[in-house]
């Protein structure tokens, strides 16, 4: 079994607390599924955010989906001129068998376009 790091990012349309959490509920959910992971195949969650969400951590989002073992943190995104606005991120670390090249990052609304060299999710 190999450690491996799962990236993603998603939007957000506001920054309110229910708003923030359902999205990453649903982006923390994409890598686990994309990943075939369980709860018990993840070491830690890093959730990055931009300086323009701020109500809520997303690692809250996390435990609402039943991750209470993992390590979970939330620190605040390098502000950068011109990057995207209202974006929640995150790098998972977890244990699997899956190769490098058979791991599914997952770039949710729009955010896709940070990173020119993933292919885009139908639907997101």
């Amino acid at each position: 079994m190999a450690v491996r790091a799962i990236r993603g990012a998603t939007a957000v349309d506001v920054d309110e607390r229910e708003h923030v959490l359902e999205r990453t509920r649903e982006l923390v959910s994409e890598v686990m599924e994309a990943n075939k992971l369980d709860q018990d195949s993840i070491i830690s969650i890093i959730f990055t955010a931009t300086q323009d969400v701020s109500s809520v951590a997303p690692a809250l989002a996390a435990r609402q989906l039943g991750l209470n073992d993992p390590a979970l943190i939330c620190v605040q995104e390098m502000q950068v001129e011109g990057a995207m606005p209202l974006l929640v991120r995150l790098v998972a670390h977890v244990e699997t068998e899956l190769d490098r090249d058979q791991i599914r990052n997952r770039y949710l609304r729009g955010t896709d376009r940070l990173r020119v060299d993933v292919p885009p999710i139908p639907g997101s």
